[in-house]
This record gives structure tokens, sequence and C-alpha cells, in this order.
């Protein structure tokens, strides 16, 4: 339904949606109604659904806010299946795996004092929860309601006590925190050290001011739970506070925090929530910004649960990577730096991953966000100048996670859509110092193996764990330097990776028409089976990593004998048996009870090293099958419920992915000008661009039946093209296809209708 900006059609919104914020301007639905921030939260350590928390925050937030279920320090900070919240944290973590840093909380409590965290949880149940994006509310079997809204380095909450005594308990969770109690301010100020990748000196410094008097108050330790009543001030490890209000009352609490120091801390609260003086404000401000963000994509059908699942998932697209950076008092950004912990001037982010989100989220990023993404880019070389490498996955700090140099996919891709924010050459030179060493940290910190990559043509195992994995990866990010340096005209490092880029032929294997791990003398290692997970790969098997060749599916297609064989070996993944062999993990991860879930054969779409596999039809000249495939997996693999991903949804890869294919593109090979085309989800789907202008994708006589392309205009014209450029969408305009419940088996086949490969002629 849609909703137009007058005050009858607010009021009566706001009675049937109990309160939720729905000020839509003339311009504007609402589609924050359609957004789910449980989607995903049925997740456990041995099978995930998306390892997810119920995210309270703005677009790529400093801070987000979440309900708390888990035991602090534990990853999975909050499980749907839990019966009990302990608080309400502000949270940056970006992975379960990965763990959290600078995290405190409130919790709410009446009757008894009680600070422990198992003993002051309290029951609520779902029901009783509101989980939106700018809003989330839980209303306790007790009758204490909870309800939080943030801004972008802070929130504010209300906390709705019935009659009997009202206690507040700030916890300040794992290592060290200091807290002072001001009650003539009714303020806390403090800060907490908390997290496994920060410098010595990191520390997030908070300020608490309430609409409350106390009428009691005091320090306590969460070690042993011992309570200082009447104490204004305590450093230490796990110290924290408590506050007494009046019996039943309604307290608003007003929240910012700095990583650079108290006094940033005191201008941020004065920036974002000096004029915030009731909890609607905050929540009418952040209604509005993501309203504003979500109808930058509008989609247009009759499927009301699909747009519950785009618009939950354009959400997580939208949250990583976080804003590292604040504003002094004259509007201009500094940041206190996760590498080498001093101030600096301009912009940073942190929280991510680039394995799981090169794919995805950043191409889906440089259409909806280019203005950030040149800031970005800029990041990227401050903190390879911070930390004296790329970054591959920061939490805030460099962690080296994962394997892969995939920066510089980052940095290519900008540069081939026109974004141009940065030196190339410095990129280039930064690279070049990556992929010639190995860092302290993790197998992504460097390069693992450079010697005998570079030597060889790949990285040998058992030398190096998850060595063709490596061989694969670094090749396509060879690739990567290689376009950056072409067309910048750089021919020096345009010759250093020239070679290097097409080392993925080492790994290859004829007489098996597999990707497998080699070793150093050139012999393929013995006892070869493709359905056995780890040794030579990461998270994943044969099946997986075959197909990982972004940058030229061509030359894997010629490598397996021509487009017949390749097609009918890319039906065999999904057509298959789901039965794996555990290999060098020696037990069943949650990746492999995932693929099995999938029902879709060896496709393990639950993890991304062969997420873009369906789209690898239209280079062999089925384009029908990319269009059926993928429409299969949005379909039965994604949903809006708890239970919303078919794996880790790893800070938007996995919601980026679903969102672009919705849309009915996906960057196969980012570092390119192209997006690759699937099957459009949507009967209308209109994107909104920072430039003013809009692109259409109109895909008449769309259904959940008529999954194939027919024929396709692009502005007026007949389009036979598998591919569509950055700059066409930028341009704005209108992509039309005529869908249908049969495949158009001569549409879109010839040699310059195939994507983008190296080893394409017509490239």
């Amino acid at each position: 339904m849609r909703i137009k900006c007058d005050l009858f059609r607010r009021a009566a919104f706001a009675l049937i949606f109990a309160g939720l914020c729905v000020r839509v301007s003339a311009q504007e639905v609402d589609l924050v109604k359609y957004v789910n921030t449980l989607q995903g939260t049925n997740s456990t350590w041995d099978l995930s659904y998306g390892n997810t928390y119920p995210t309270t925050g703005l677009p790529f937030g400093m801070h987000f806010w979440s309900a708390q279920t888990g035991k602090s320090g534990d990853g999975w900070k909050y499980q749907y299946t839990a019966k009990t919240i302990r608080g309400f944290q502000q949270v940056h973590q970006c992975s379960p795996w990965m763990n959290d840093y600078g995290v405190f909380s409130l919790m709410p409590g009446t009757g008894k004092l009680t600070v422990k965290e198992e003993e002051r949880a309290l029951a609520f149940a779902h029901a009783n929860e509101t989980a939106k994006p700018h809003y989330y509310s839980v209303k306790f079997d007790n009758g204490i309601r909870t309800e939080m809204s943030p801004t972008e380095r802070g929130a504010q909450f209300r906390f709705s006590f019935p009659k009997g005594d009202a206690f507040l308990v700030l916890d300040g969770y794992v290592k060290n925190s200091h807290v002072k109690i001001i009650p003539g301010e009714r303020k806390i100020i403090g800060w907490v050290d908390n997290g496994r990748f920060v410098p010595q000196n990191f520390r997030n410094y908070f300020v608490m001011i309430f609409d409350q008097p106390f009428q009691a108050y005091g320090t306590w330790e969460n070690k042993e739970g011992k309570i200082q009543s009447g104490n204004t001030l305590d450093e230490g490890a796990g110290k924290g506070a408590y506050l007494q209000f009046r019996p039943g009352a309604v307290v608003q609490v007003r929240v910012a925090s700095s990583y650079i120091g108290p006094e940033q801390a005191e201008l941020t609260f004065k920036q974002e929530l000096g004029s915030h003086k009731k909890f609607e404000q905050t929540k009418d401000a952040a209604f509005k910004r993501w309203n504003t963000l979500l109808n930058r994509v509008l989609v247009e059908g009759d499927n009301e649960k699909d747009k519950a699942t785009f618009y939950s998932c354009l959400f997580r697209a939208n949250l990583f990577s976080r804003q590292f950076f604040e504003y002094d008092k004259d509007n201009k950004p500094h940041y206190y730096s996760p590498y080498d912990g001093k101030i600096h001037e301009g912009y940073m982010y942190t929280d991510n991953g680039f394995w799981d989100t090169f794919r995805s989220q950043f191409p889906l990023s440089n259409i909806l966000h280019p203005a950030q993404q040149g800031r970005y880019m800029q990041a990227l070389l401050s903190a390879q100048q911070e930390c004296g490498w790329l970054p591959s996955w920061s939490n805030p700090g460099e962690t080296g996670g994962m394997v892969g140099n995939h920066s510089i996919s980052l940095l290519a891709d900008a540069w081939a859509k026109g974004i141009r924010t940065f030196d190339p050459a410095r990129a280039l030179g930064a690279y070049l110092h990556e992929v010639t060493n190995k860092g302290p940290w993790g197998g992504a910190n460097g390069r693992e193996g450079f010697k005998p990559y570079f030597d060889l043509g790949f990285v040998p195992y058992p030398d190096y764990h998850e060595s063709t994995a490596k061989t694969l990866e670094y090749a396509y990010d060879d690739f990567c330097a290689y376009q950056l340096a072409k067309t910048t005209g750089n021919t020096f490092y345009q010759k250093v990776f020239e070679r290097q880029m097409m080392n993925y032929q080492f790994v290859f294997d004829p007489s098996t028409g597999f990707m497998r791990g080699k070793k150093n003398d050139g012999s393929w290692l013995p006892g070869f089976d493709p359905i056995e997970w780890g040794g030579p790969f990461t998270e994943g098997n044969a099946w997986h990593y075959t197909w990982s060749v972004f940058h030229d599916v061509q030359g894997l297609i010629n490598l397996m004998g021509g487009e017949k064989r390749f097609a009918s070996k890319l039906d065999s993944l999904f057509t298959m048996h789901s039965t794996f062999k555990v290999g060098t993990y020696g037990q069943t991860i949650h990746e492999m009870r995932e693929m099995v879930l999938a029902k879709m054969g060896q496709y393990a779409h639950g993890n991304q090293p062969v997420q873009h596999a369906p789209y690898l039809y239209n280079y062999a000249g089925q384009p029908w099958k990319a269009q059926k495939q993928v429409r299969a997996i949005m379909t039965r693999l994604y949903n809006a419920t708890e239970n919303g991903f078919p794996g880790d949804e790893d800070q938007g890869g996995m919601s980026s992915w679903y969102v672009l294919s919705a849309l009915g593109i996906y960057s196969v090979c980012p570092g390119t000008d192209q997006y690759v085309i699937g099957s459009p989800l949507f009967r209308k789907a209109t994107i909104t661009l920072e430039n003013g202008k809009k692109f259409v994708i109109d895909a008449r006589n769309n259904h959940e039946d008529r999954v194939y392309i027919q024929s396709a205009l692009l502005n007026g014209k007949v389009y036979t093209h598998n591919w569509i450029t950055y700059q066409t969408i930028m341009d704005g305009g209108v992509l039309q296809f005529e869908m249908s419940d049969t495949p158009a088996l001569d549409r879109g086949t010839d040699a310059r209708d195939k994507p983008f490969s190296v080893s394409n002629p017509e490239h």
C-alpha cells in the first residue's frame, strides 16, 4: 500500500502499525515496514541462517545497537530461540566468528537490584518485540518496556517501568572500564576498552544523559557482582554502574560515544542528540534516513513476501563497512586509527572482510553510494599507510582473516566504474608490497606462499594450507592490478601482473576437469575426491573452487573442452547429490550442513566461493539456465524470517547478492565495468541514483513461473547482451525485459553477447 504524506493517513497508519513512525514525504512510500531486523537470527555455532543480530542503527553508522541474549563475550549475542534478554548493547560486531569490540550495555530491572547478567536477564516473547532498522522495542513479561532508536554515533532509549522500584544497570562488558556518575547533571561518563584487534590505547568513550533524577546510585563489577552503593567513580576490570529512579518512571536516556576522547564524545552528543529532547525526535529522524534510502530502490509487484525479503536484505546491505570517523567542532572529519592508535584527519571505514564482500556488497555500493565509495578508496590507502598493509578484514584493526588480497579488487572496481578519487600508482605500489611479502597476521595479510606462486605459478600443498584457493584468489587479484595498471597507462605494473593473472591454469587438472591441490614438484596431490572439503581449499571443495576464475571464464571453458562440456559440468553442480567428506576439517562444519539443506547438489550458496556460478551459463551460450537457477536460489533460499539466509550473512555479502540478483544483475568480475544479467524478481524496479537520474528495470509479464527473458530493450533498442555496463546504469534509462515461461534458446548466444573474459577475443 502506498502512503501519501497527509496528516489523516499518517495518523491512521500510526494506529495500525502500533506507533511505528511513518512520516513519509509525498515522493516516498513506507518501505521500512517491510524490513525485519530479526532476519537470520535463528543461528548457532553449527548451523547458520544468517548469524545476524537485530541491528538497530543508521546506514553505515559508527555504532549499532542490539538486544543481547547471549553471554557477554559470546559471538552469538542474540539467538532467536532464547527466552531472556540480559542487556541492550552498543555493538560493532561484523561476524560472530570475530566477536565484538567497544561494547557496553544498559539493562532495566524492577523489584530487587540485580546486576550480574544471568540474574538480571528478563523473560520476553517475540510477540511483544518490534525489530525495525530505526526502532527496537520489547515489552518484558514483567511489564518493563525498552525502546531504542539510533543516530550515527549514538542512540536514545526509553525505559518504561511498571509500578515498583526502577533500576538501570550499566555493564562494562569484558576487559577494563571506567565509570563516573554525576547525579547533579543526571549523567554518566566513562569508557570501555574491550576488543581483540585494537591498539593498546584503544578506548570507547561514552556519555549518557538521563531525563529523570537519580534516587540512588552506585558502582559494581561484573566478575563477582560486588556492589558499592553511593559510589560515583570506579575503574578496572568489568566496572559498571547502577541507577535507581522513582517507582513507575519513564526514563529517557541519550547516549553518544567516541574513540577519539571524552571531549569528542560530548561534542558528538551535542551534534547528534542535542536537539533531540524527546525519544520520538530520534525515532522520526532515523525512520526518515532509512526510508529515504530504501525508496532509492523501489520495487513493484504483488508478492509482499518478496518485498519483505528484498527490503530486509537491502537494509543489511547498507550496514557495513562502518564509518570510523567523527566530526570536529568545525564539522571536519577526523578519526582515531584502529591501526596505529593515532588521530588523523579525513575519513576511515572498518569492520569488513573483503573476501566476503568484494563480490557483491561493494559492486552494489558503487551503484548506490559512489561518493562514499570514493571516500572509502582514499581510506583504504590511508589504512595501508597507518597499518603497513592493505586491509583484508578489519575488526576494527587488521585481522588478516581469510585468503586473497582483495583490497585491490575494491580499488580496481571503483576505478573501472569511474570512481577515481585516489592515486592509482600509489594503490599499485601498495599492492605490490602486499603480494611480495607476508604480514604478521592471518592468511590474507600480505601474501602467503608468494615466492612459489611467482616462481612456479601456483601455491603448493601441503606446504601451504588452502593453497589452491589462494592460487585462484591471487590470480584474480593480479588481474585487478593488471586492469588498473592497463587503464591508467602504467606499463610497468601491467607487465608485472599480466602473466600472474593466468596462473589459475596451473591448478586445473584436465584429466578430472577440476581445480586440484598440487605439490611443489608439480605433481597432483594423490587421493583426489572433488567432494572432499578443506586441504587445498577454503571452506569448500573442488566442486566450488573449480569455477573461481572470475576474470577469464572463457579461458576456463577452453580448459574444460568447450561450451557444451562446461555447461554440462555446471548442470551437474546443481543436480548431483549433496554428499560431502569433511576432509581436513575433521568434522562437519556449518557450511557443509547448509549445502545439504539447500538441496541444490554441490552448489553451496551459503558460502562465497561458488555464489557466482549460476551466472556462468551466460558465458557458455546458455543464458536461460542462469535465469532459471538464479530465480530458484532467490525464491528457495532467502526469506525475511529468522531463517532468512542459507548461511552467514557476512557484512552484507549475502544480502547484496540477493539485492543485485533481484534487480536482475550481478557483478561476476569486479574490476570491470560489467554486471551480468540474470532474472529480475520484480515486475518493475526503479533505482534513483546519487546523480538524480533513474534507472528502471521493467520486467513485463514477470511471474514466479515466468523466469526466462524472451527479449530485451535498452532505452527502446533491441538488447541481446548478457551484461550491462555500470555507466549505462548511471546514465539512467530503461532496461525492459519481456519475461516468459519458455526459454529463448537463441537469444544472447553470440560471442559479443557474452560477458567479459580475458580470453574472449570480443573483449
